[in-house]
Formats: C-alpha cells, sequence, structure tokens
C-alpha cells in the first residue's frame, strides 16, 4: 500500500468531493441521518422542558391515558 502526502487543503478538498458525491448518491442515507438528528435534539428540548415542570404522580399519568381511550 502506497501513502501520499496531501496538504491540508488537498484533504479538504478530496473529503468535501467524497462527501458531496456520498450525499449525490445516497440521498436516502442522508435522509435517515438528518431525521435522526431532528428526532434527538426534539428529545433534548423535551427533556429539558420536562425538567422546569413539576413533578406528577404516575397513577395521575395512567388515569390520563386510560380516559383517552
Amino acid at each position: 500500500m502506497s501513502t501520499t502526502d496531501l496538504s491540508p487543503d488537498a484533504l479538504k478538498q478530496v473529503l468535501k468531493e467524497a462527501l458531496s458525491e456520498t450525499l449525490s448518491e445516497r440521498r436516502d442515507l442522508f435522509r435517515e441521518v438528518f431525521e435522526e438528528v431532528l428526532e434527538d435534539f426534539a428529545l433534548t428540548e423535551a427533556i429539558r422542558e420536562g425538567q422546569q415542570t413539576d413533578r406528577v404522580q404516575r397513577s395521575k399519568i395512567f388515569e390520563m391515558l386510560k380516559d383517552e381511550e
């Protein structure tokens, strides 16, 4: 296996091209990754908001869920 020394700029360009090509060829993969990131972000925000609210008894939650059926 041979090695090639690339300048930082050349390496950056090669990585950009590889990423661009991968994204254009595998849009489905990009979409899945993006969806996961958005879900994680939303979950993080929900947890933060939940930490700022008062605690509720578990029985109250199940009572509310039962009423929804």
